[in-house]
This record gives structure tokens, sequence and C-alpha cells, in this order.
């Protein structure tokens, strides 16, 4: 796949590259780690939170929730949110809410998403999440007694954070890194590409050092050609990091053994080693770095993008791994699409025939009814091929959603962040090695609405 580009990143001024680790540095097979995450979630609710014992048995549906969906706590519904913050989808449990209810509900208003009614399912991570909640309001309007929709969100979101801390899905993984672990040979051949050409690198990821040690020994290792292992290609290795509260809140550093594991405070400089915890104030000064000349990557819009644009200006580059797929489907709509831009030309021809003749009819000169009636009656038959064919055009995208970078006819909310914070983003981190480490990244020229006149005039005199 290629580097999509939002802005100018000249890759010879990058001095250090940082990763996250999970769906970043490395990829996992995304619909088997959240069914784990979700079957274990639902149980964690039954034995530790006194959910009904039925809950066990909730099958996951890896198709009913994507990346940048937001959950709406008060009213029990998740939605798609367009750049301007207008509701486009809405499900109630398993049922899509028709427009008149999705109307009463949020009254066409562009709603916001700082309240705390909103919360984002921003990453891989959170698929699970947007599943299981709404199939507990699904059952809550079946009848089952459950709490409010806000503590049913509160509940899931601590359960899967104790599946994180307690060991219990970590365990599974590494016990079975063949079938939740995609390994990407690329990486390992782009990380020793950029060593060469004098780059450092480093890691901040907010899993503990014991499991970042096995999954990079499983990942990484075994590509190695030119080090003999991962410790040798990262001069700097945060572990434990708390993402995105690295990049807001200063916090003391401690020091990893890496042969042990133990921890001990850490006084010094943090420039070279494996440490936990932390923040980049202290990182970025110690290293001697400007924002502009290190570059991180990750697959969290805000913990890995957002907060880090905001807060100390290093350079930026999304990872996300379900636009593959989307990309795919974009490429075998293609036809599709080209025939409802067809249509939607001859439909604007028709409007500006029929706005002409109304300025006309307006102006008191003497008009065609017949010939307004015509155009209307082609503009109902053309309307009817458009919606035929924007049907057509769903049936490639997932069933419930759609596109993750679209919501209807507009951009996505997720689109807009990643378009605004994200220098550069990608489908895996792979990706960067067709790509010299010298590379000058360069965006193409955006036409904006105004724009569009001076180039339809070139168009027409060519």
């Amino acid at each position: 796949m290629s580097i999509f580009i939002n802005r100018v990143l000249n890759m010879k001024h990058i001095k250090l590259i940082g990763f996250d680790m999970d769906y970043t540095l490395v990829r996992y097979n995304t619909e088997k780690f959240e069914e784990l995450t979700h079957n274990l979630a639902s149980r964690k609710l039954v034995e530790s939170f006194d959910y009904p014992k039925k809950l066990i048995n909730l099958k996951f549906d890896f198709k009913r929730a994507i990346v940048g969906l937001v959950t709406d706590v008060r009213n029990g519904n998740l939605l798609q949110v367009s750049r301007h913050g207008k509701v486009k989808i809405a499900y109630h449990g398993l049922n899509l809410l028709d427009f008149k209810k999705q109307k009463d509900i949020y009254q066409d208003m562009a709603i916001d998403l700082r309240s705390p009614d909103f919360k984002s399912l921003d990453t891989s991570f959170a698929i699970s999440n947007g599943v299981l909640f709404s199939q507990l309001v699904q059952l809550k309007s079946e009848g089952v007694e459950l709490p409010s929709y806000k503590q049913i969100a509160d509940d899931i979101n601590n359960a899967i954070d104790i599946l994180h801390q307690d060991d219990s899905l970590k365990s599974i993984i590494t016990n079975n890194f063949n079938k939740y672990v995609i390994k990407d040979p690329d990486v390992t051949r782009m990380l020793e590409r950029y060593i060469d050409y004098g780059k450092k690198l480093m890691i901040i990821t907010n899993s503990d050092y014991g499991y970042t040690k096995k999954l990079l020994d499983y990942a990484i290792n075994p590509y190695l050609q030119n080090h003999k292992k991962w410790q040798d290609v990262f001069e700097l290795v945060i572990t434990y990091a708390d993402k995105p509260r690295f990049f807001k809140q200063q916090s003391r550093f401690l020091k990893i053994d890496p042969q042990t594991g133990l921890m001990s405070n850490h006084e010094g400089r943090v420039d070279k080693g494996i440490f936990q915890g932390g923040w980049f104030g202290k990182l970025q000064k110690d290293l001697g770095y400007s924002g502009s000349e290190i570059l991180y990557l990750g697959d969290h819009i805000y913990g890995d993008v957002v907060s880090i644009k905001k807060r100390c200006n290093w350079r930026t580059a999304l990872v996300l791994g379900d636009l593959e797929s989307e990309i795919n489907s974009l490429k075998e709509a293609a036809p599709v699409q080209k025939k409802i831009e067809d249509l939607m030309g001859e439909k604007q021809k028709l409007e500006v025939e029929i706005n002409k003749l109304d300025t006309m009819r307006y102006e008191g000169k003497k008009v065609n009814y017949s010939q307004i009636n015509k155009h209307f009656e082609k503009m109902d038959a053309l309307n009817i091929k458009i919606s035929d064919n924007l049907q057509k055009y769903k049936t490639f995208f997932n069933p419930y959603w759609g596109e993750i970078l679209r919501a209807g006819y507009d951009e996505s909310r997720y689109a807009e962040l990643v378009e605004k914070y994200a220098c550069i983003y990608m489908t895996k981190v792979s990706d960067l090695f067709k790509y010299s480490p010298k590379i000058y990244f360069r965006p193409y020229h955006r036409t904006m609405p105004h724009e569009e006149i001076a180039f339809t005039d070139i168009l027409k005199k060519c």
C-alpha cells in the first residue's frame, strides 16, 4: 500500500523515529483479537460485575463496529458522525434508528463530542467495546434487567481494562502468538534500513515490559539481519507509558533491567535503555531533538496523534489497519462510483437549465413550461438511477456503517482528525519499506470549491 500524505514531511530532517507497539509496530489479527477480548469481557461482566449469565453466550459480530464510531451513553446509541458533528447513522442496540427517530433525538444539530455523554471508539482495540455495548443495549431493550446505559458503558470499559491489567488477556495471546499476531518481515527490514541511514529508533508503548519483550522476541527477532535482538535496534524503549497521559503530565521514569525485568528509580538522563512511565518533556530535553526532528507512528488517533500534535509538535503518522480492506473495496466499487458521478453530472446540467428557465420566468420573459416539466421528469428518472447505484455502492463496504473515513456524502469525524493531525497515514508500518528514508513526502494540491470554477473553465477551453 501507499503512504497517504496530509502535509509536507521531509524524512531527511527526521533524526528520531518512535513507534507505538500494539497494532503499529506489531500487527494483530484484529477479528480474532477482538473476539477474544469480547468473550473475556462478557465473562468478566458476569463474574465481577453481577451481570446476567446469558452474556457468556453472546456471539461476537466483527462487522457491528468500526473504528471512529461514537457511543452515546445517555441514549444508548452507537453513532457515526460527520466532520461537522452531524449524526449520519445511529443504532440503538442492534436496530437501526429510522431518520425520524434519529432527528427527534439529535435535532439535526452538531453534537458536542467534548460532552461526557459521548465516548469515542478510536482504535481497533475498541471494536469489541462497541460490539458488546450494542448487544447489552439490545438486551436491555428486550427487557433484560441491566443498569443505565452510562453504567453499562463504564462497566464494559472497566472490564476490558481489567483484562489488560490482570494478564488474563495477554497470557492467552502470548501462548497463541501464531493465532493472534501477524508476522511481517518487512517491518524488521525497514527498521534496519533506517538505522543504516543514521536514524535513531525508539518505542513508546502502553504495554508492560514483560509482554513487550515476548511480543518483540516473536515478531522482530526472527527477521533481523544486522542485529542479534530487538533491544539492539531501539536506542530507547518506554513501556507502560500510559498514553496520552505521557504527553500531558510530568511523571518519573523507572529504569528496567532488560535481563531480569526489575525496575529501579532513575534520576539521570533518559536517552538510552529501557524504561517505564515518565513524560515526553524530559525525554525530548535529554535527547536534544526539536519536535520537527521527531516522527512518531501510532494507531490511536488521540493517544498517538492528536495529543502529540497539540502538546509537543512532533511529526505524526497514523497506522490505520482497517483502511486496507476499505481501499480494496473502493477499487472494486470504482465502476459504480463512476456511474454515480456521470449521473450526478447529468443532473447538475438539468439543474442549471431549470435554474436558467426559472430566472427568465422571474424576469418576466417568455418561458416554455412544458420544457421545465420535461426537465423535472428527467430529474426524477435520474434520481431513481442515482439512488439504485448508491445502494449498490454501499454493498462493497461494512453492511452497518459503510466507510470508515466517510459518513454519508461527508467525511467522517474520524477522517477530519486524520487529516488535521496526522502528517501522513498508512495501512501498516511496513508500507514505509517501499520508500527511501530520505524521501520528501508532499501532499497533492487540494482544490477548494471556489477553485473548481477556474479549473472547469480551463477544461471547457481545452
